[in-house]
């Protein structure tokens, strides 16, 4: 009888562990959950301009650009390339996860941050080089797009051309390609979508004169070879149906036709100039 009452209690003993590691979370599961919540609401600083996305993927539409040095609050990892933000304009939307674009922590207010590169600090000390940095780093970027685009000089004519592959280019899709190669920056599928990234996110110009080396040059429909068919014309309602690179000098990098070749340099001659609607930079 006493080894009878002896079986029972050992079982339920055993019973009663199992259960109890069947209830209780194990230590590994129990920090997994905890890490989750830490990161949730988390303050992160963008490392590079990066655009804000309304969906977490390449191919979904461009809210704006989050730029570099501004202060997003982290709302939640979305997959493993995406996390959605919130700017400190108000703008949610999701961003590419990636250490070039962002990472955790405050932005730094002074050298003795824990968060801030030693170069980083050192240009906030010097108020000319942190000014005087941004705009070096544009004109090489810039020049390294141009490099990017003489290298497809050539490639060949393509209405509506597969943004995924480099072996045929319409006007639109050359230019953002050796931006995305040349830059590091993504700029919409559609030459109608990067004119209107520009008058979002830069300071669009209205007069050839003012245009710079490296800026995206928007056009309108072609009427005629001479300035009387674009007269009467209100350009501020004509639609955006080509975009070129402006190299300086008169001259235009950019993709029109099979007939011209594909991508080419031409002259920015008048023909060009009485479509011209408006232009601008792309990196500052």
């Amino acid at each position: 009888m006493i080894n009878i009452k002896k079986s029972l209690l050992g079982s339920l003993a055993i019973t009663a562990a199992v259960s109890a590691a069947l209830i209780l979370p194990s230590p590994s599961h129990a920090a997994a959950s905890k890490a989750v919540v830490q990161s949730a609401s988390q303050t992160g600083v963008i490392q590079s301009s990066v655009n804000l996305r309304d969906k977490p993927s390449l191919s979904s539409h461009v809210l704006g650009l989050v730029k570099t040095g501004e202060q997003v609050k982290i709302l939640e990892k979305s997959n493993a390339y995406f996390c959605k933000i919130k700017t400190a304009a108000g703008k949610t939307g999701y961003i590419s996860t990636a250490d070039k674009y962002i990472r955790a922590g405050k932005a730094s207010s002074g050298s003795s941050s824990s968060n801030s590169s030693s170069g980083s600090s050192n240009s906030q000390s010097n108020g000319s080089s942190s000014a005087s940095k941004p705009a070096q780093s544009a004109s090489a970027a810039i020049e390294k797009v141009i490099r990017t685009g003489m290298k497809y000089l050539g490639t060949p004519y393509e209405y509506g051309s597969d943004r995924n592959t480099t072996k045929t280019f319409d006007c639109s899709d050359f230019i953002r390609q050796i931006f995305k190669e040349g830059a590091g920056l993504t700029l919409p599928a559609d030459s109608r979508q990067q004119g209107s990234w520009i008058k979002d996110n830069r300071s669009p110009v209205y007069s050839t004169n003012q245009l710079k080396r490296g800026d995206l040059v928007f056009f309108m429909s072609y009427k005629g070879s001479s300035s009387s068919a674009y007269q009467g014309i209100n350009k501020s309602k004509q639609q955006i149906t080509h975009v070129a690179l402006y190299l300086g000098d008169g001259k235009l990098l950019h993709t029109y036709s099979k007939q011209a070749g594909g991508v080419v340099v031409t002259d920015f001659t008048n023909s060009w100039k009485y479509r011209f609607l408006y232009g601008g930079s792309v990196l500052k």
